[in-house]
């Protein structure tokens, strides 16, 4: 297969490319600056608008990864450039030459605080807040816009894999001893291994019996105060006072972050997935973490050395 990837130099396009190329497709990384290290073959575009890589969209599969980093500060120009930095390059895509199939990443912040609600493919998306279901929401506006032979759009969770700025971050504040839960820690986690993340993915563009809206997420979310507890855990870190929320909002200046990020939850289920037999090779964090973490330090051969 031929896969075109968008979106392929940030941290998870890295890892999908090699996964996919590994697996004897032929991975099209669609970049604004192609690199002579990158050992696929690249194609230089602006995400704006349509150019020669669009002759390799017809008989192919795209998978669109494209959108600047979410852990910013929610101001009016970072929510603009959250928003123009997805919505752009999807629309550029949409006006192509059609792909016959196309994975699109969105992600589970497109219902806001979910409270304690379980969350599924049917549930609607919130109202805001703009920098979380704003975003969403024009991200999945624009890719609907496009006329694939098959469209699958995978509302993710947070991606969990050494090297990743979401687990680096979570790390480093356990490690300098703020490793405590986060507001009231009740606030739920929809997360993922990235190996099922990549498989995820890969279902995505074989099984042609799948479309529409797509939970990649793990079918076990956990609270705030379970993730940070386990992270001390395969950290080896001792227990950590709670951070209040007073504190995370007056932090996040500084840390130029979203405190919503840490704040807000969402109890995200795969039901999709579920409902036709999908197996999570991850699907408890304890054993996630211990994956990425015990068993990759302890066997650093071809696997571990993947994400090191």
């Amino acid at each position: 297969m031929r896969i075109v990837l968008a979106g392929g130099s940030g941290t998870l396009g890295r890892r999908l490319a090699a996964d996919l190329t590994a697996r004897g497709h032929e991975v099209v990384v669609l970049t604004r600056a192609p690199g002579p290290r990158t050992p696929y073959r690249q194609l230089r575009w602006d995400g704006r608008t349509v150019g020669p890589w669009g002759s390799e969209l017809p008989g192919a599969a795209l998978v669109n990864l494209a959108g600047v980093l979410v852990d910013r500060r929610p101001t009016r120009a970072n929510v603009e450039l959250l928003t123009r930095s997805r919505v752009e390059p999807t629309l550029a895509l949409a006006a192509a030459p059609p792909p016959d199939v196309w994975v699109q990443m969105s992600t589970v912040a497109i219902y806001g605080d979910g409270g304690e609600q379980v969350l599924t493919e049917s549930s609607p998306p919130a109202a805001g807040p703009p920098q979380m279901a704003g975003v969403a929401r024009a991200w999945e506006a624009a890719a609907a816009s496009a006329s694939a032979g098959r469209q699958v759009v995978l509302r993710t969770g947070i991606v969990l894999d050494r090297g990743t700025p979401a687990l680096d971050r979570l790390t480093g504040l356990v490690r300098l001893g703020l490793g405590g839960r986060i507001g009231s820690g009740r606030q739920w986690v929809s997360w993922l291994h990235a190996e099922d993340f990549l498989a995820i993915v890969r279902r995505a563009l074989e099984d042609s019996a799948l479309a529409g809206v797509v939970h990649a997420t793990s079918p076990e979310p956990v609270r705030n105060a379970e993730l940070m507890a386990t992270l001390r855990r395969v950290l080896r870190r001792p227990p950590a006072p709670p951070t209040p929320a007073v504190l995370v909002r007056l932090g996040a200046p500084v840390l130029r972050t979203d405190p919503a990020l840490a704040l807000l939850g969402r109890r995200a289920v795969p039901a999709r997935l579920l409902g036709i037999g999908h197996q999570f090779l991850h699907p408890s964090l304890p054993k996630a973490l211990d994956d990425l973490f015990v068993s990759r330090s302890a066997s650093p051969g071809p696997r571990g050395a993947w994400r090191s």
